[in-house]
């Protein structure tokens, strides 16, 4: 079936973008879901399964409430992707950015990005490579743009989050599932990868950070095979420092990449992320009243937890990466008539509930009625004067962002997006565990 892929974009810098794409694929099959917990706790939340690490709230507690304890927070969080100008408008929670783009050519780091530092055979001297490690002025130390982001971010207020989103970017195959059958078993690339993973972590050292890894691959995956187990993947052989007692496969990877969180950068928080396509559907976009969306949901579930995302500390979500106009994938308002914010809402609590993780809504398009038709869209409006229903389904956090060149920012988007912020911090924002 044709289903609209809600890509990240070609990230070859922080702000630079591609067209995602809509494409026929084969249903793929799964593995059995997960029944979804019967008892309730607080605000709707689940009992989180048992030995559970720092994300979960426990027996009978909202399911992020350890998590937005250990950041400082009690209500529901916002933030965004923009300009420097935007943290002073109003007193976001937090601040994403992309590190893509490529990785350096070497079997290691850059020392320097001034001299002998290549990313796919581009010199880094002057900024001019893919690699986010010299994104900064060339005199400086290899990494310490994120450094810069981090430290603007904490001055601000604001708690900085990285999108790590290397293996498409780095790899050089095709997007969707190549980068799983190809990329991720390339002995050589995925030591790289994991040697660049280890360098990021590293400059995040003790400080706190919000770590997303990998929009999309985690969907190409589950439709690559229901399985992770089944996928092979070079893990320990690419990796024996950090990985030697995970298994060569795409479970093994997730479940390795967050071990590496907790050993080098362990006030880190990371998520892997949720693709409301990953089953083969695009539950989001449904609009058959009878579809099984928490069927659907338990089943993509399941597929993370086996990845390790349960030994993570929330799951990111995305609902669109352009604005409605655009895409012409708008969520009715009113709940009444399919595709609404309601199933996607009841999709992200089957989710969360599934994985025993709460949800952060990601890169949520910024459109508004005010703008041109292509970018125009309603999910500002909705989620900020609805933040009630985003946290009674697990939902910890909204972070507004574009997916794309040519989408709303909260600089172009005729001050909605900071106008409908001011006035949710205003009311005193909206408790995640009342």
């Amino acid at each position: 079936m044709a289903i609209l892929r809600r890509g990240c974009g070609t990230h070859t810098g922080p702000f630079r973008f591609a067209v995602a794409q809509v494409e026929s694929v084969p249903m793929r099959s799964s593995i059995a879901t997960l029944a979804l917990t019967a008892a309730l706790g607080a605000c709707g939340g689940a009992a989180a399964p048992a030995g559970e690490g720092s994300g979960a709230g426990g027996g009978g507690s909202c399911l992020g409430s350890d998590l937005l304890a250990s950041l400082g927070k009690s209500r529901v969080m916002v933030g965004y992707s923009g300009d420097d100008s935007v943290a002073a408008l109003a007193p976001f929670d937090l601040r994403y950015v992309y590190l893509a783009g490529g990785l350096f050519d070497g079997q290691g780091p850059c020392a320097s990005c001034a001299s002998g530092c290549t990313a796919a055979g581009t010199s880094c001297a002057g900024g001019g490579c893919g690699w986010w490690g010299c994104w900064q002025w060339d005199q400086l130390p290899p990494g310490q743009y994120a450094l810069d982001f981090a430290a603007k971010a904490g001055a601000d207020g604001e708690i900085p989050m990285f999108t790590y989103y290397e293996i498409l970017q780095a790899s050089g195959v095709s997007e969707g599932t190549p980068e799983v059958t190809s990329a991720a078993r390339d002995p050589a690339f995925m030591a790289r990868y994991l040697a660049d993973w280890r360098f990021l972590l590293g400059r995040v050292g003790s400080g706190k950070a919000l770590l997303h890894v990998e929009p999309d691959f985690w969907g190409y995956a589950e439709q690559a095979g229901g399985d992770p187990h089944a996928l092979p993947a070079a893990v320990a052989s690419a990796n024996p420092t950090d990985c030697a007692g995970e298994e060569d496969s795409i479970a093994g990877l997730g479940r390795c990449m967050i071990s590496m969180v907790r050993r080098y950068a362990p006030n880190a928080k990371v998520g892997l992320h949720a693709s409301g396509w990953g089953t083969g559907y695009d539950v989001l976009q449904n609009s058959n009243a009878s579809f099984d969306v928490a069927g659907q949901a338990a089943t993509l579930g399941a597929f993370l937890r086996a990845c390790g995302a349960d030994q993570g500390d929330f799951v990111a979500a995305d609902m669109s990466d352009r604005d409605a106009g655009t895409r012409h994938n708008w969520f009715d308002a009113t709940n009444a008539t399919l595709p609404d914010f309601h199933q996607a809402f009841a999709w992200a609590k089957g989710v969360a509930e599934a994985v025993g993780r709460p949800v952060l809504w990601w890169q949520i398009p910024l459109g508004n009625a005010s703008l041109a038709p292509a970018n125009q869209d309603n999910r500002v409006d909705y989620l900020l004067t609805h933040v009630g229903e985003v946290a009674a389904s697990h939902g910890v956090g909204l972070a507004f962002g574009a997916g794309a060149a040519g989408q709303a920012t909260p600089s172009t988007d005729n001050g909605n997006f900071v106008s409908r912020a001011k006035s949710y911090y205003a009311a005193g924002g909206v408790p995640y565990c009342p």
